[in-house]
């Protein structure tokens, strides 16, 4: 599993998730088949980390969206 920060210029946001597989979940945001991600379009990948299993995941992104992804990326200096 991957967690992942994605970031629209267009709209100046972040959005952070979790998939199996990020080069296609990746393709299904910019591709306009995520209701959720269908106008920032195109994202960029910003960041990822994997992680060994699903609950790792959903931990990871709880704590990246209650700290913000913006704030998270700062803390951890990444970035956007």
């Amino acid at each position: 599993m991957f967690v992942y920060i994605l970031y629209s210029r267009s709209l100046k946001k972040h959005y952070v998730g979790q998939t199996q597989d990020l080069t296609n979940r990746l393709d299904r945001h910019n591709n306009g088949r995520e209701k959720f991600t269908k106008r920032g379009t195109p994202w960029e990948l910003i960041w990822s980390q994997y992680c060994l299993n699903r609950s790792e995941a959903i931990i990871l992104e709880r704590k990246i969206k209650k700290r913000g992804a913006s704030r998270f990326l700062n803390d951890n200096k990444l970035g956007a």
